[in-house]
């Protein structure tokens, strides 16, 4: 004896319906897992005994790479699978994604939990980040710009004085320019550099040792960089807490895309 019509027509379409959770089930397993591989810890060994990790982020339309050097002590804050740091370029690393670069966080040595000013401009630095370098071009051979922020600088102008041949580019935001530093931008053998180089400042970076007023007699000391750009912005909100940390203007709070945007222009196409 047949069911009634109506009763098998309601078990195809239960039947369909359960099918079409099926597949949303998979195509949602599916983008967790494009999620995941968007972004993964990368350890390899630069100097003997010590091993450096960093954030890889492939994009599949790339032009170029760019390394992002966090301030503070460094470090990408790494937690729960995913750098979870609040510093500008890590929070902002996104949107540099979506610019069509290749994204590299740099995290600290085993050797070297916290950097310290002297630390960045060092030769083990160099031989750590030069290690990162040689491991992301086995992957990619894209040219690789130098982003850093705050006390990313220091990093970014060292690395860029001791790695000449490796760089092809520097960004410096919110730049350590006071002189009472001793590792500060303009205090380094800038004159050895000869790659283009943005200077991107807050017009309202209230940090002592990142005056927006100071950036250009920084640049100056650049004398054999082109081209070069001093770039002082405005805009953002919410600013709070400390004046050196990155949820105030030192660290483009509330204008983060409109930074990166910009940045990410001038690295396309750099002019004075």
């Amino acid at each position: 004896m047949q069911p009634p019509q109506n009763t098998t027509q309601f078990v195809q379409r239960l039947f369909a319906t359960y099918l079409c959770v099926l597949g949303l089930a998979a195509l949602l397993s599916s983008g967790e897992a494009i999620a995941q591989a968007s972004g993964n810890l990368v350890a390899v060994q630069s100097r003997e005994g010590v091993k450096i990790s960093y954030w890889w982020m492939p994009n599949p339309n790339a032009t170029k790479t760019v390394l992002l050097l966090s301030g503070g002590e460094g470090g990408i804050g790494f937690k729960d699978g995913e750098p979870r740091s609040g510093n500008f370029l890590i929070r902002s690393r996104d949107y540099f994604y979506q610019n069509d670069f290749n994204i590299v966080l740099l995290g600290n040595p085993s050797d070297k939990p916290r950097l310290d000013y002297a630390w960045r401009v060092s030769a083990q630095h160099a031989q750590d980040v030069s290690a990162v370098m040689e491991s992301v071009r086995a992957k990619s051979n894209l040219p690789i710009w130098l982003i850093g922020t705050s006390n990313g600088t220091i990093s970014a102008t060292a690395l860029g004085i001791a790695l000449q041949d490796k760089v092809q580019g520097l960004v410096l935001t919110a730049s350590v320019v006071t002189w009472k530093i001793p590792q500060a931008v303009p205090r380094q053998d800038v004159p050895k550099i000869k790659v283009p180089v943005l200077f991107y400042h807050h017009r309202d970076d209230a940090c002592v040792g990142t005056l927006a007023n100071e950036v250009a007699g920084a640049a100056d000391r650049f004398v054999n960089v082109k081209p070069k750009k001093v770039w002082v912005v405005s805009g953002g909100q919410n600013a709070k807490g400390d004046p050196c940390q990155a949820f105030h203007w030192h660290g483009f709070v509330g204008m983060e895309k409109q930074a990166v945007d910009e940045i990410s222009s001038w690295i396309k196409s750099p002019q004075p």
